[in-house]
Parts: structure tokens; sequence; C-alpha cells
């Protein structure tokens, strides 16, 4: 199939397309790497009047450290990311998941900003950017806002972005020393989108008990935050036991989705093993790190 007959905008600086954005609102779609627009403009199952094409921003495509805190600019592409020794040393979870992403060739067109804001149930970029406790910067002719992740994603492919704004920055805090990260999914094929998925973060004090544990994990309507699971977790010493108990409480945590590809507590029972395995290497990781 082909899609429905649009204008198409291209605007040359950030301004302008703020401008097309407040101009157009929800009759406008953005482009940027169209992994997920183009096939769904194809099928038909989005029919926007305009579509504003910004891959001429070059000034949202950047990667630099300011303070603490990683700056990715929305425009940036996964590949970019992936190559970054920048962001392996400062956000190393999101060199591990990116790499989970599809296809190379698919990393190569796809921006960061772009998986976001399309925000699939199953991506690795809002289920670790939500790990992380990343912010974002969003942009409008009004002013700018900056949104927690955990505010920012809604379920089912939907954002708390205002018609009128563009996601302009993704902002994350920079690993502290001592932290040990994981992550595992799993899909039917390589470049599958997962069935479910964990990632975690885990500091351990001198005596090698857990001071802070981030846990997120997909296999629902939406990426989660494991609250319930991290408690279970701080001030403990991460025993086999500890962690099994853990993951217990984060597939308790999870609402999984049923579909063709799996059940609910089919994917109720991968949060618990992708979990188990995600804390072990972050466990691990940690203790390399002391």
């Amino acid at each position: 199939m082909k899609p429905a007959p649009f204008v198409l905008d291209t605007p040359t600086s950030v301004p302008e397309a703020l401008d097309l954005l407040a101009e157009h609102g929800y009759d406008a779609k953005i482009l940027a790497g169209g992994q997920s627009l183009v096939p769904m403009l194809n099928f038909r199952l989005v029919r926007p009047d305009h579509l504003i094409d910004i891959n001429k921003l070059t000034e949202l495509a950047y990667i630099r450290l300011e303070g603490d805190h990683l700056a990715l600019g929305a425009l940036t592409r996964q590949a970019d990311v992936e190559d970054s020794a920048l962001v392996d040393e400062n956000a190393p979870l999101i060199s591990m998941a990116i790499k989970n992403i599809a296809h190379r060739q698919i990393r190569n067109r796809g921006t960061v900003g772009g998986s976001l804001v399309h925000n699939d149930p199953s991506a690795e970029m809002p289920l670790t950017l939500l790990c992380l406790g990343a912010e974002v910067r969003l942009a409008s002719v009004r002013g700018t806002r900056t949104v927690p992740v955990s505010e920012f994603i809604l379920p089912w492919l939907a954002t708390t972005a205002e018609a009128d704004e563009l996601l302009v920055e993704i902002r994350i805090p920079v690993q502290q020393s001592g932290t040990g990260i994981g992550f595992h999914e799993l899909a039917r094929r390589a470049g599958d989108f997962a069935l479910a998925a964990a990632a975690t973060t885990v500091r351990l004090a001198a005596d090698g008990t857990v001071v802070e544990a981030s846990l997120a994990a997909c296999a629902a309507r939406v990426a989660q935050k494991l609250p319930t699971a991290e408690a279970a977790l701080v001030g403990q010493v991460p025993s086999d036991e500890v962690i099994a108990a853990a993951a217990a409480a984060a597939a308790g945590e999870v609402d999984p989705v049923a579909d063709i590809h799996a059940d609910a507590d089919y994917r109720r029972h991968l949060v618990k093993v992708l979990t188990t395995r995600a804390l072990r290497d972050a466990v691990d990781n940690a203790k390399e790190m002391k």
C-alpha cells in the first residue's frame, strides 16, 4: 500500500519546525528516521495532512557531556549512540540495550528521539531511559519544558507531548561509580520486537549491600518501573535468594498483555526470568567496579 496524500514540509531550523507544529498541531506528524512512521503511513494506520521532515535540523544530532548529565540530541542516530565511547563510559546501559534494536541497517536511520516518541511498548529506548531516570526537553513556540521519562511515556504508543511540541533532547544522569548494569530481552528472532525485557542498575556499598537499585521491565502496555522489586534489594546483600525474591516481586508488579505471540502468564514468567538474569549481571558488574 501507499500513504494517503499529505503535504511534505522540510524545515531548516528548529524555530521553523515549531512554527509548523503550532500551525498544524494534530494534523501533522514528525518524520525523523521513519523506521516506524513510514510503515504506518504505508498501511494508512496514520493519515496526517502534513509530514514535517526534520532531517535538516542537524543541530539536534549530538552526543555531549553536560555536567552530571549525558545529553542526546533527539535526531541522533541509534548507530551513532551505539558506537559512542562517551555513551559507553557514562551511560553503559544505553550502549548495552541499543544493540538489541532491530538490525544495524535500521539503527543507521532510526533516531533516539523517534524511538522514544513512538514509544512502542516493547521498545528498548523507553525501557532503558525509564530505568536510568532520564528526562526529555520539549520545545514549542510557547517555550521549553523538561519532563521525566516516567511522566512522558503513556500506554499504547502515547506520550504527554502536546500537539505543538517537538522533542529536542534527552538527558541521562551520568552513571555513578560502583554501579553495575544488566539488560536482557527475549524475542522470537534476533531483531524482532521483544516479548519481554528487563533493565536494571545496582550500586553496592563497601560492605556488599545494595545501596541503590533501579529496575524496569516491558511486557505490558508501556514500560514499567518496578519499585517493589527495587525495595526488595536495597539494604540487602544480593544473594541468589534476594535476587530471586526481587525477580518474583517484579513478576508480580507487571501487568502483561496477551496477543498472538505470547499470553500474559508467559510474559509474566519471562519478566521473572529476565529480571533474574539482568540482576545477576548487574551485581557481578558492580563488584567489578568496586
